[in-house]
């Protein structure tokens, strides 16, 4: 698909065509914990240190069955084969499921793990972080709570962009005073000096009526260019389509103002949802693309590309 390039210009449009999935080319990297609907390994965050590429990502069973279980780190020379270093349980941090988890590295070389918690009893969200100096030693013991949300608001799947000092951060933001509308999403933009205190300035990214993503906006990717910010994010234009959503992006002078391009989703697999789309440019050079799949089965796969 070539569509939206006509309102965008310069480093923004070559980012773009360097960000879309072509999931022919992709081999996979985590299989799912099962075969069948319910049954996924997604929702990537990938980072690189020491030698490494670091990949974080959650392993999911059908509901009823454990929901979001448990999130593993694993590491990889190629970018393709992985072996696990850590895994942390859903009841280790005190959680009903989890969701998306986001590495960073910072500046002084320490690593941080944040992650989407359910509330159990609740459809109320919260992200907490754990900190550690090697990714194989977080301790949810030492968890602290980053992005409470609160009666009205659930918040999870962080995407965090350390640049010029200051943190960035998009979250999807879910509202809670009707049960039955709370997989309704849009995406919501904070700062941050040190990355654990954050302030919210308000809605980045909404859901357009009538469209493709009229349901839910969740941003999963975004990169700063020479002339603005591409971000990739999941959309969803009704409730059915949870857990199936597909890839779109979405462009934007500043960080809190991105619009959606085009008509219709970018990236989808055949027989459902692409999304959870991640991407990291490795200090060779090589852009690699994660994303979560849906299998003809139903299961959900961690696939990758090279660019």
């Amino acid at each position: 698909m070539t569509y939206g390039f006509d309102v965008i210009t310069g480093d923004s449009e070559n980012r773009l065509g360097e960000l879309v999935p072509r999931p022919d080319r992709s081999s996979v990297v985590i299989e799912p914990p099962g075969p069948g609907a319910g049954f996924w390994a997604g929702a990537p965050s990938a980072a690189e240190g020491d030698g490494w590429i670091y990949l974080a990502y959650r392993l999911r069973r059908p509901l009823g069955a454990g929901r979001g279980y448990a999130v593993v780190v694993a590491r990889s020379a190629d970018g393709e084969r992985f072996e696990e270093i850590l895994r942390i349980g859903k009841d280790e941090m005190r959680a009903e499921s989890l969701e998306r988890p986001a590495l960073v590295r910072t500046p002084e070389g320490t690593w941080r793990l944040y992650l989407s918690c359910a509330t159990p009893g609740t459809k109320h969200w919260r992200v907490e972080v754990l900190e550690a100096a090697d990714p194989a030693q977080f301790d949810p013991r030492a968890s602290r709570v980053v992005l409470p949300g609160n009666a009205k608001i659930g918040v999870k799947d962080p995407v965090i962009v350390r640049r010029d000092g200051r943190w960035h951060l998009w979250a999807s933001c879910h509202p809670l005073a009707d049960a039955a509308e709370a997989d309704q999403m849009v995406t919501e933009y904070a700062t941050s000096d040190d990355g654990l205190e954050w302030t919210w300035h308000g809605t980045a990214l909404g859901r357009r009526a009538g469209e493709w993503d009229s349901r839910g906006v969740r941003v999963t990717a975004v990169e700063f260019t020479a002339d603005g910010i591409v971000a990739a994010y999941d959309g969803r234009a009704s409730a059915a389509e949870n857990y199936e959503e597909r890839t779109g992006f979405a462009v934007g002078a500043d960080p809190l103002a991105l619009s959606a391009l085009g008509p219709a989703p970018w990236a989808e697999s055949p027989h459902g949802g692409l999304r959870y789309l991640e991407t990291l440019i490795t200090s060779d050079g090589t852009r690699r693309l994660y994303y979560e799949w849906t299998r003809p089965d139903g299961a959900h796969e961690l696939r990758t590309e090279a660019r």
